[in-house]
């Protein structure tokens, strides 16, 4: 578990306030709701209850206003429980960040006035032709009069099937390539909104996944978050800070990995004695921890930054890829450890290598973040 020797009193009583959420309410549930492939909405509501959902959003507009280290804290609980009911309830985030960096005040009260009494957001972006190629949108935006109409369809959107309220990006421009994207704030209740194909996903399985399809979409001209134009430069800004808390969700299934496997290994008698005596299986926990604990660092200190003002995309990007090859890695060791079992879905290890996969892929692949660290660095 992560340590709590630098945390105030607060972040160690959010941390175990959550933690028992999550050993109660998510952990005994959780592989029930991999199988079924839906969003559990009644522990959504037992969640919302206790403002999970609201993490970063300002106090004054009724969220819980944590800074970007201790949001960091409990989203690696909640990974800890359930990477997909994680991603879903972290999603708020990603929604509200396109306004905390460029929307109104209006704005934000008017985003914080659908989530605050229990619902969620989702951020749009994504296109089936798009992928890391984020600039190729189809989707558009064109001004008529005081409004804009919106006409696209975006893909791989979480939360899509079950938001009340979008962050969409859209082209305004074509011409212009991404300097012609622009971002809106589009509600769920909107005619023309519709919710496309559910993914049938390998992992996060919690997680709604799906189509948004925007058919002549009305938005008001006062729901253009930022200016036209400025669209491609809010989304980066949004994925810089936002990974380190989606990363957080993947050093919490690190360490879930290593929990399960410490348990077995205790158990699991071969050879006359337990295999954690045995060498080999002994300093497998041992990478996965060291592993898990370089994983941890690099998110807090990314978060840290954040908090002290300093958005560095490369720091960010070295957490998210360095934490997404960690996650794969630590839980394909878990298999192991545990063998046969360890293959089986009588045991959670095989859903937590399902589920660390997607860090590796989503919120930008780690190809890309090795795109932008070397970019940085060959500059």
């Amino acid at each position: 578990m992560a340590n709590q020797y630098l945390f105030t009193d607060e972040q160690k009583d959010l941390q175990l306030m959550v933690r028992d959420f999550v050993n109660k309410e998510i952990i005994p549930h959780a592989a029930e709701w991999d199988v079924k492939g839906e969003f559990p909405q009644d522990t959504f509501r037992k969640a919302c209850d206790m403002g999970l959902h609201l993490m970063g959003i300002p106090e004054e507009f009724g969220g819980m206003g944590l800074d970007q280290t201790t949001s960091c804290i409990l989203r690696e609980e909640l990974g800890r429980g359930d990477a997909g009911f994680a991603v879903s309830l972290g999603a708020n985030m990603l929604g509200y960040t396109p306004l905390s960096i460029a929307g109104t005040k209006e704005q934000i009260k008017h985003f914080a006035d659908i989530v605050v009494p229990g619902a969620v957001s989702a951020f749009c972006l994504t296109e089936a032709q798009g992928g890391s190629d984020a600039g190729n949108s189809k989707t558009t935006a064109v001004k008529v009069g005081d409004e804009y109409v919106i006409n696209g369809v975006k893909t791989f959107i979480t939360n899509g099937g079950i938001a009340s309220v979008y962050t969409v990006f859209a082209m305004t421009d074509k011409e212009k390539g991404v300097k012609g994207m622009s971002a809106f704030l589009v509600e769920r209740d909107r005619p023309g909104v519709s919710v496309g194909a559910e993914e049938n996903k390998m992992g996060i399985r919690a997680s709604n996944t799906t189509e948004v399809v925007f058919e002549d979409v009305h938005v008001p001209a006062d729901h253009l978050i930022g200016k036209e134009g400025d669209g491609f430069k809010i989304a980066m800004k949004t994925l810089d800070r936002t990974r380190p808390s989606g990363s957080a969700t993947a050093v919490g299934i690190c360490q879930r990995a290593i929990d399960e496997c410490v348990k077995y290994a205790k158990e699991r008698v071969v050879f006359g004695k337990p295999i954690a005596k045995h060498q080999a299986v002994a300093f497998m926990l041992a990478d996965m921890e060291i592993q898990t604990q370089a994983a941890r660092q690099m998110v807090m200190h990314a978060a840290r930054l954040m908090d002290n003002g300093i958005y560095d995309s490369v720091v960010a990007a070295a957490a998210k890829t360095f934490t997404g090859d960690t996650a794969m890695k630590v839980t394909t060791d878990a298999v192991q450890v545990l063998g046969g079992f360890g293959y089986s879905r009588e045991y959670p290890v095989e859903k937590l290598m399902r589920d660390a996969k997607i860090y590796q892929i989503f919120e930008g692949t780690n190809q890309i973040q090795r795109v932008v660290i070397s970019g940085n660095l060959l500059r």
